[in-house]
């Protein structure tokens, strides 16, 4: 639970700025980030997110975790990059008779795009560690998105955790009888702990939608009253998107 609680968001600087500049910001450096041809921006980016982890103070174990799932997406990438693309040979490898051949073009287009992926993935966790999820999307009903995208969102987010609890329980339960003892057994409980989750989160969702009707719910969720944004902050996030613009240009 600890890598998806927000006990360890705590007060700073960046926390105050209005989420609306953090998410127009963020949107600006996916942009720049997904259409830079080389290294150096993504490497930036990265580098400016394991600053603000120091700066904001969240255990560095947290970040990287954050980031496992998208490093296993980038290490099968470059993998794929190395032996399918390119022309000068790099090293080759026989296996089994068969001569497999790492190319060096390869090598550079699975690095381009591994550093993309890690970039906007640095900057979207930063933005959630200093972002409340409530504050998000108010951000997101200010830029007009569908009501039912944010609906969606906040049903999603609620019955996470929930569900994450109840799988939690369902293990112990399991680890305490021994049902994860051998292979064969681990993978038969973890079948069950699959399916229990399943036919618990189809059950969560009828109640969900009739405790709604019956309390009259129309498909309208409040959000936070919008406020005019900060001249200081609207120029901080102008400066540092302008520059950020320069550097992609390098």
């Amino acid at each position: 639970m600890e890598f998806f609680s927000e006990s360890f968001k705590k007060d700073h600087f960046l926390r105050r700025v209005d989420a609306r500049l953090k998410l127009l910001v963020g949107l600006a450096l996916l942009a720049m980030v997904l259409g830079y041809r080389g290294f150096f921006f993504p490497l930036l980016l990265i580098l400016l997110s394991l600053l603000m982890v120091m700066i904001l103070q969240v255990p560095l174990r947290v970040f990287v975790m954050r980031l496992l799932e998208p490093l296993v997406i980038v290490a099968v990438i470059l993998f794929l990059k190395l032996f399918s693309s390119g022309h000068l040979p790099l090293f080759s490898i026989d296996l089994f008779g068969l001569e497999i051949v790492a190319y060096r073009e390869g090598l550079v287009e699975g690095l381009t795009i591994g550093s993309r992926i890690i970039g906007a993935v640095s900057v979207l966790t930063i933005m959630g560690f200093s972002t409340p999820f409530t504050d998000f999307l108010g951000s997101l009903s200010w830029l007009r998105m569908p009501k039912g995208f944010i609906e969606i969102m906040v049903l999603a987010y609620r019955y996470i955790f929930v569900l994450l609890d109840e799988g939690m329980v369902i293990y112990n339960a399991q680890k305490i009888r021994l049902g994860y003892s051998g292979f064969k057994r681990s993978f038969n409980s973890f079948g069950s702990l699959t399916g229990s989750l399943i036919l618990r989160a189809f059950e969560h969702s009828q109640n969900t939608a009739m405790a709604m009707a019956q309390r009259g719910y129309d498909g309208y969720i409040p959000m936070t009253t919008e406020k005019p944004l900060k001249a200081l902050e609207l120029l901080g996030a102008i400066i540092f998107t302008a520059t950020m613009g320069f550097l992609w240009t390098i």
